[in-house]
């Protein structure tokens, strides 16, 4: 396991005087150091006071990181007061699943569905709800707004002697009601409040097993000791019930009786609206409902809500990440270990990860997400328009942390890293780089927070509940110093998306590309292999490959496309000492190079179709390198091992050609 030896980037503040507000530790716990602005951005005299302050500092500081600092940025929002601004922008028109068109990198962000590009932040509210639409469409299905609605709230404060009151919210429609009964907890000996809160997504069974009050999630108390900020639980089966045995129907759960005509898991007809929809929905009602009661009578609720912040470990990680995303009254998203569904984009993971290494969309839970996102399964993931670095962008412009953990592979970390990656060019595009981090460390259990993590929260807490502006949000940890995560965004900007190189990060794994012309027809077998050789006076070597396969991307005259997956079998090789000779053979049009056949048959399958590049794909497990796993082994690792790959269809070989040659690299990262 490779250690983490990076550490948080962090800027160095420069020197300046704040307003007397600032420099008081308690008013800055108590205070936002900037308003939130409304729609139309205006701004108070002390918000252009404070603007300007910091467009002097952010002019004075140093630009050479990977991070922006941009805290209090005149133009960028920190916060808003609705749930989705740009909720006035129709949904885009949604092609058949046929003619999606594939796109093998990170689609592009700023990149509309009708085909302009716009990296502007004013355009960006428009781009987000089609984001927002795209991945309603295909993953979780519709999120309601709740229009329909009718909602009340009663709080009930703290009884003499406790710090724990209650909120209960009662949301109403056609006829039918759901009931959120929350805890509040409220900090003690810190005044009246109003504080900013803390929203965990929360597992109960009462009364068996509540969580603990306070209740941070999985986040460190220790941060928690010395910062005046409420909690107020979201206890996710008042919604709809976490399934601990498979995918079941969830009929009877309180979302699905108030939407009868939305229905997840096991259902009549096919699943259209998956639990992160339904549990998105529920924050989002919990916020309606805390927003009322701050405005009760008598014993309002003491919540600040312009400082509302979700958290959640793994599945509930990805529920906070999602219920982050969707509702911009939620100003900071600290999503722990998510893993598959939530921050590692689908796409990446199918292309880097071992098959069944780690959660996919074949993998994944079908009480989560919508039975329509099925259709992208490997080999279609590459259909689908939008991927998780957009979902972590749409909670830009507000702030994010997300984390992982190196120690339980099937988190996909290295994906996680990529779609980090990513949404950092998002957040750095739109001049906010300092609202999003990412810590990705190694040591504790699935959950577990490490001493070393608690800064890093600690910071995004002070800038982002409670207005800290030179609070150091700059977090990079991760171990992947070396890894390539360029190359998925390179084509941004572009209208040929596309890799700029092959993909070899040193355990095994080998991802190849070629481009030449292949005519496809319906009906076809279409054959692929590959060759190796070994370099220098080496050693007898045994060569294997396992989990190889080919793919080659198809389009059809109507405009449809398709991607054709050959597989390999696995194989092994002896190598004589000295032989430097291609294995299996040398000879193109040998047989014996042609180890995978596939039968063009599938539904999507046309005549005339051209497929204008081929990938070979054999990968490895990251970190748990071993020379018994998947992707290219060998027992002589010190002589290079050289690899190539061909495709062609129906006339064995006669007419294809070598891809490049590569040599394997085996230092993994």
């Amino acid at each position: 396991m490779p250690s983490v030896n990076a550490v948080p980037i962090i800027k160095p503040a420069a020197a300046f005087a704040a307003p007397n507000d600032f420099q008081d530790p308690n008013e800055v716990k108590r205070r936002s150091a900037v308003r939130m602005y409304n729609k139309n951005y205006g701004l108070s005299q002390a918000s252009l006071w404070v603007v300007m302050l910091f467009l002097f500092i952010s002019a004075a500081a140093a630009g050479a990181l990977a991070q922006e600092d941009t805290s209090a940025d005149s133009i960028t929002p920190f916060v808003y007061n609705v749930e989705n601004t740009g909720a006035n922008y129709a949904a885009p028109v949604f092609p058949s699943f046929a003619q999606l068109p594939i796109i093998r990198p990170l689609p592009d962000p700023f990149r509309f569905a009708d085909g302009t590009r716009d990296t502007s932040f004013a355009s960006w509210e428009r781009r987000r709800n089609e984001i927002k639409a795209t991945i309603e469409k295909y993953e979780i299905g519709p999120k309601p707004d709740c229009s329909d609605c009718t909602i009340t709230a009663s709080y009930t404060p703290p009884p003499a002697g406790s710090n724990t009151g209650s909120l209960i919210v009662t949301v109403t429609r056609n006829g039918k009601s759901l009931t959120l009964n929350e805890r509040v907890y409220i900090p003690p000996r810190a005044g009246s409040g109003p504080f900013p809160a803390l929203i965990p997504m929360s597992l109960a069974f009462p009364p068996f097993f509540v969580p603990p009050v306070p209740n941070h999630g999985s986040l460190p108390s220790s941060v928690f000791a010395s910062r005046a900020i409420a909690t107020v639980d979201f206890f996710h089966n008042d919604v709809t019930v976490y399934s601990f045995s498979g995918v079941r129907s969830h009929t009877n759960d309180p979302f699905y009786q108030l939407y009868p005509e939305l229905c997840a898991g096991t259902c009549t007809g096919t699943s259209n609206s998956g639990q992160y929809a339904a549990w998105a929905w529920g924050v989002s009602r919990l916020i309606d409902g805390m927003e009322i009661a701050t405005h009760q009578a008598v014993n309002p609720l003491p919540i600040d809500m312009k400082h509302l912040a979700v958290t959640g470990c793994s599945y509930a990680g990805k529920m906070a990440l999602f219920a982050g995303a969707f509702d911009e009254r939620i100003g900071l998203t600290i999503a722990q270990e998510n893993g598959g569904g939530g921050a590692p984009a689908w796409r990446v993971t199918d292309e880097i990860e071992a098959g069944g290494a780690s959660e996919d969309i074949q993998r994944t839970d079908y009480n989560w997400f919508a039975g329509q996102m099925k259709q992208f399964a490997s080999p279609n993931v590459y259909k689908m328009p939008t991927d998780h670095h957009e979902l972590m962008a749409m909670v830009a412009p507000r702030a994010l942390l997300e984390t992982g953990n190196l120690d339980f592979y099937w988190l996909s970390n290295r994906s996680n890293y990529v779609s980090a990656r990513a949404t950092q060019q998002v957040y750095n595009t739109l001049g906010i780089g300092d609202r999003f981090g990412f810590y990705i460390d190694s040591g504790h259990n699935h959950c577990a927070t490490l001493p070393a993590e608690a800064p890093a929260i600690a910071a995004y807490l002070d800038k982002f509940m409670f207005g800290d502006a030179t609070a150091n949000t700059h977090v990079e940890v991760n171990p992947y110093a070396t890894l390539d995560y360029s190359r998925w965004t390179a084509w941004w900007g572009t209208n040929d998306p596309k890799f700029p190189n092959n993909w070899n990060p040193g355990d095994g794994t080998v991802v190849l590309s070629m481009a030449r012309p292949l005519g496809i027809n319906s009906g076809d077998t279409v054959l692929a292999g590959y060759d190796l050789w070994m370099a220098n006076a080496h050693p007898a070597a045994t060569v294997s490959l396992a989990g190889g396969s080919v793919e080659t991307d198809v389009s059809c005259p109507d405009g449809s496309s398709y991607t054709l997956a050959i597989p390999l079998p696995d194989q092994s090789y002896s190598i004589a000492s000295g032989d430097n000779s291609w294995y299996p053979s040398p000879n193109q049009k040998s047989p014996l190079v042609y180890q995978g056949t596939a039968m063009n048959s599938s539904t999507a399958a046309c005549s005339g179709g051209v497929a204008k590049s081929s990938y070979f794909s054999a990968l490895g497990e990251g970190p748990r390198f071993t020379f018994a796993g998947p992707g290219f082994r060998t027992t002589d690792t010190t002589d290079p091992l050289n690899v190539r790959f061909h495709c062609d269809a129906g006339n064995n070989g006669a007419g294809g050609s070598w891809s490049p040659t590569v040599t394997v690299n085996y230092n993994p990262q």
